[in-house]
């Protein structure tokens, strides 16, 4: 099914010229795994006329998502893929495994499966004639940046890479960075913070060590069982009646010891990216609570490290993990934010893909 898309302009492409305009068309797309084993199932939205026009595939983040990136009442790739296909590229946005139109499990995929996803979306794009193959990216948002870093460290036939708040720290780094984070910012007494910290720097320790091993989930529980030991008697010596403190052990060590976890904790993001050798944009808020500021950084020491000077970055203020403009920039903030994606970003993308790509 075919469905004509004339655009006004409004939102976040209110300031772009209405002249600029580029009618599209968005049209429902399938294709299948190389072993026929799934379905995937989107949208690609295509500009109008004869030129062949160059293309980014949307990469998404940690948890089943659909192609429009819904997350928290905000679809964050349909305002991305409407934006840049307004300014005349295309943008094919597929629903996650076992997620809408594409089957397959999401829960036994690991970010690398998740490569092979977009590597797999690459390749139908190039087979569609109004596709320039030489031109086409992938759009990475949060761990949706890993994926896409491993594909292109392993497939010429990506040309550029955009990060959405995308992960450029190894696996652990960025669960510990993540979770110092969220404890920070959170409302619990400073020494149970500590607690918390202590325990999640632990568990993730040996959770990287035993990533291979059969044993990870009695190392896992050992770990936990000896720091209780010690916990608890750190306790008493703070006088107070009531501990308040839980760490989640059996939810972890289930989490853990499946196949995503032990591959990302594992992830090398320095080596990937020194692989890179096609032009990086990459954007973060400086609110963002799961992909910190410094992540950045990353993004350019460890691709030019490899060779590549042709990386820019982009840290925007009061900005936070979806690229939303925000106030408090919590959590609880995130269904009550009315606006889309900042309007710096969307530019900030397209003033990029126009001197780099176009």
């Amino acid at each position: 099914m075919m469905k004509k898309i004339t655009l006004l302009l409004i939102g976040v492409m209110g300031l772009l010229q209405v002249s600029q305009a580029q009618k599209f068309l968005n049209t429902e797309v399938t294709f299948k795994s190389p072993d026929g084993k799934i379905t995937y199932g989107g949208t690609l939205s295509l500009p109008e006329g004869n030129k062949k026009y160059p293309a980014v595939v949307m990469v998404s983040g940690t948890g089943r998502q659909d192609r429009d990136g819904l997350m928290a009442g905000h679809k964050i790739f349909l305002d991305v893929a409407n934006a840049l296909a307004t300014n005349g590229y295309a943008v094919l946005r597929l629903d996650d495994r076992g997620v809408g139109a594409t089957t397959g499990v999401y829960e036994t995929a690991t970010t690398a499966d998740f490569a092979k996803d977009a590597l797999l979306a690459v390749q139908y794009l190039k087979g569609v004639k109004q596709i320039n193959t030489k031109k086409i990216g992938l759009i990475g948002h949060s761990e949706g940046g890993a994926a896409m870093a491993i594909a292109a460290a392993e497939n010429k036939d990506v040309s550029f890479l955009i990060s959405l708040s995308g992960i450029a720290m190894n696996g652990f780094d960025a669960l510990v960075s993540q979770n110092e984070k969220i404890i920070a910012e959170s409302k619990l007494p400073d020494y149970d913070k500590a607690r918390s910290n202590e325990i999640n720097k632990l568990m993730f320790e040996t959770a990287l060590k035993y990533a291979d091993s059969a044993n990870m989930e009695a190392k896992l529980n050992e770990t936990y069982t000896t720091w209780k030991v010690k916990d608890d008697a750190y306790f008493k010596t703070l006088k107070i009646e009531f501990d308040h403190f839980r760490f989640p052990v059996y939810s972890y060590v289930n989490y853990a010891i499946g196949p995503w976890y032990r591959y990302f904790i594992k992830y090398d993001a320095q080596r990937t990216l020194a692989k890179i050798k096609v032009p990086v944009l990459a954007i973060n808020g400086d609110k963002d609570y799961y992909v910190v500021a410094s992540n950045l950084d990353n993004w350019k020491n460890y691709i030019t490290a490899g060779g590549n000077t042709k990386v820019e970055t982009h840290l925007l203020k009061d900005v936070n993990h979806l690229l939303l403009p925000c106030q408090t920039c919590d959590q609880a903030e995130l269904p009550n934010i009315k606006s889309s994606v900042s309007p710096e970003a969307i530019n900030i993308i397209i003033t990029w893909l126009k001197k780099t790509i176009k």
